[in-house]
């Protein structure tokens, strides 16, 4: 049985893709300096003043700003850089809530800390 497992590996390598460079059966290494592509997800985002938002096209890029708000005036903070606009949904007709929705292309990472800001802060935009 042992035997039949060690001739089916060996076969398997042998018919597997192989690189001329490098022996067969070993992984390849990343080139020096290549870097890995950043996987982007789309996160919607809620801008305190709608009609900042009312000013952007889908393909801008923008800072996102958050300003958190405490009674010693607050700390502003950027929690997202050149980040693509994906779209600007229209506004609800019956939208109770204040800002206006916009949807945003950024690194997984980035997400998240808008997330979590956005629950904290009140969150702004600049044109990049």
């Amino acid at each position: 049985m042992a035997v039949g497992l060690a001739v089916t590996a060996a076969a398997l390598v042998a018919a597997g893709p192989g690189d001329a460079e490098r022996p067969r059966g070993h992984p390849a290494a990343d080139p020096a300096g290549e870097h890995r592509a950043v996987r982007t997800v789309t996160a919607p985002v809620r801008i305190a003043d709608g009609a900042t938002v009312r000013l952007l096209r889908p393909g801008d890029r923008v800072d996102v700003i958050a300003a958190e708000e405490t009674a010693s005036g607050g700390e502003a903070r950027v929690v997202a850089r050149g980040a693509r606009v994906t779209k600007v949904p229209e506004p609800a007709a019956d939208a109770t809530e204040a800002g206006a929705l916009v949807v945003l292309s950024v690194p997984r990472a980035t997400a998240a800390n808008l997330a979590g800001a956005s629950a904290t802060a009140r969150l702004a935009v600049t044109l990049c």
